[in-house]
């Protein structure tokens, strides 16, 4: 004789898939952030040193706040710059996190400056606007 399943059985093994499926796409996330920086009105990106660099502003720290960055060449030419820098997989994502763009001109001037809020997982779009003195 088969022994009916009972309502318990039944509830803990749809709430152990329901775990299941909401930890598994955490830990294949990867920890590569990619993107594009572009400038304003699609012009060519001046020729100068773009540091480009993960950020949370809600870290006090200055030491903290910066967390991955990576620094490409622009040749004055381009239009658009891909890059790509990785996150450390032990920092949880938060609402407030940013990638910042930097431009400097090769005596350190800064030309150039842009942000975008960041996304685990997507791909992110940074636009350069001119800085004014």
């Amino acid at each position: 004789m088969k022994r009916p399943t009972d309502r318990r059985k039944v509830l803990m093994t749809a709430g152990a898939a329901a775990i299941n499926a909401a930890v598994a796409p955490v830990a294949a996330q990867s920890t590569d952030v990619r993107g594009k920086v572009t400038f304003e009105g699609g012009a060519a990106i001046p020729k100068g040193h773009l540091e480009i660099y993960l950020e949370d502003p809600a870290i006090r720290d200055s030491a903290r706040r910066r967390v991955a960055m990576t620094r490409l060449d622009s040749d004055g030419g381009s239009k658009a710059i891909s890059f790509s820098l990785t996150r450390p997989a032990s920092l949880a994502a938060s609402p407030t996190q940013r990638i910042v763009a930097r431009l400097e001109r090769a005596d350190g001037r800064l030309v150039a400056r842009g942000s975008a809020p960041f996304k685990v997982g997507l791909p992110v779009d940074v636009t350069l606007n001119t800085v004014m003195y």
